[in-house]
């Protein structure tokens, strides 16, 4: 295995370097825009395929929880992985109610340019203009939009956790979409930034379904970047800090899956992102479990360790700083072998002893069962024995110290 194998886009790079908010730091000023929510652009496949026959004249209603609030926002709608264009029509932002409402009071059109539809070209990413909204931390946002046709290949987020409602023709600005239909997926949405305070900044967490969510409670907000959002917004001292969940279910740091890997997908869901101080990596765990009995585990574990200094220097180099998670508990589950777990150990000791990071994020020490430490403790083990659950992703968060997201 080399991992000088591992696919990377040239031409993306230079692109997202150029406006990479670590760009701004190091020229001794601040991204105006912070993000407060965020997720990773994944191809749609038959199992998050759009509804029949496709999402084509069509509104869509999505509900996102934010970390941080603002006055002003700006909507991230991407066509990353779109062979032909895509064009949204209309578009509006309100306050999410139950079941898919919103409080129509709240409800505010996007444009884009000044123009009220949009065009997304194969392969791009588009902003809205920015909107007053009065947007409060922590709180619910409901991105509705029209679509006219639909583009070949979907761009999409697979593991939402949170539900998505649709019907056809234009309802945008419906309290209530007539006849809706739902599904737990999102489409074409990967971004809100707000205009916030000179103080602000946000933390990228980089990651797989883990981060993504995986075994917690749909609409229950209870993933572990959502309970670190809830830790940060109580303390005085950090409630600024955007927090950016760039997990994907399946993700690994050395090969494609269910979405990019890591290394390829780095300066998109990283780099890109505005006002990125710090960043979290929960990564390896799915490269070491998809190591079959003929692979090298041992070269497996060198080439994570040397994708992980990768990342670290791309990190530095936008003056970011890079904190390292080790790798969770996973007997019983199916990647447990003898191999696999003295894999895991080989790099969450590299991970706590080797001084590349910035810090360490020990969340194997905080979720393992003490009495027998490849395992999950059972309160947090969501029942596959590799993802836990909602106790479990609350017990994560509150083992941070939340001195690492000092100024």
């Amino acid at each position: 295995m080399k991992i000088f194998a591992v696919r990377i886009g040239i031409a993306s790079i230079a692109l997202f370097a150029a406006s990479a908010p670590g760009s701004s730091f190091a020229a001794g000023t601040t991204d105006p825009w912070t993000g407060t929510w965020a997720c990773s652009p994944q191809l749609s496949d038959s199992s998050v395929s759009p509804p029949t026959p496709d999402l084509s004249d069509t509104t869509l209603r999505q509900i996102v929880h934010v970390s941080i609030g603002g006055t002003t926002l700006r909507i991230r709608f991407s066509n990353e992985f779109g062979k032909t264009p895509l064009t949204i029509t209309v578009a509006h932002i309100a306050k999410g109610a139950k079941a898919g409402a919103i409080a129509p009071e709240s409800d505010r059109p996007l444009s884009f340019g000044k123009q009220s539809s949009v065009t997304i070209p194969s392969g791009a990413l588009i902003y809205s203009d920015p909107v007053p909204f009065d947007l409060a931390p922590l709180s619910d946002l409901a991105v509705t939009i029209h679509m006219k046709g639909m583009p070949d290949g979907v761009t999409t987020h697979a593991g939402s956790r949170a539900t998505s409602y649709f019907t056809p023709g234009d309802a945008v600005t419906e309290t209530t979409l007539p006849s809706q239909q739902s599904i737990d997926h999102w489409y074409f949405l990967s971004g809100v930034d707000v205009l916030a305070p000179k103080s602000s900044s946000s933390v990228a967490i980089l990651g797989d379904s883990i981060t993504d969510g995986r075994g917690s409670t749909t609409n229950g907000n209870g993933r572990w970047p959502d309970n670190l959002s809830l830790r940060l917004q109580s303390n005085k001292h950090t409630r600024n800090i955007g927090v950016l969940n760039e997990g994907i279910g399946g993700n690994r740091l050395l090969h494609d899956g269910l979405g990019p890997n890591a290394l390829s997908r780095f300066d998109r869901d990283v780099l890109a992102q505005p006002s990125i101080r710090w960043l979290v990596i929960l990564e390896g765990v799915n490269d070491i479990g998809t190591c079959k009995s003929d692979c090298d585990l041992d070269a497996l574990a060198r080439d994570v360790i040397l994708a992980y200094q990768q990342l670290i220097v791309r990190a530095h180099s936008h003056h970011i700083k890079v904190y390292g998670a080790t790798i969770l508990p996973f007997a019983g589950a199916g990647y447990s072998t003898p191999r696999t777990e003295l894999a895991r150990q080989t790099i969450n000791q590299w991970i706590r002893t080797s001084g590349s990071f910035d810090a360490v994020i020990d969340l194997d020490a905080a979720t393992r069962d003490p009495d027998n430490i490849a395992s999950l403790i059972s309160k947090a083990d969501s029942g596959d024995h590799l993802h836990p659950n909602d106790a479990g992703y609350k017990i994560m968060a509150d083992s941070i110290n939340l001195k690492l997201f000092s100024k």
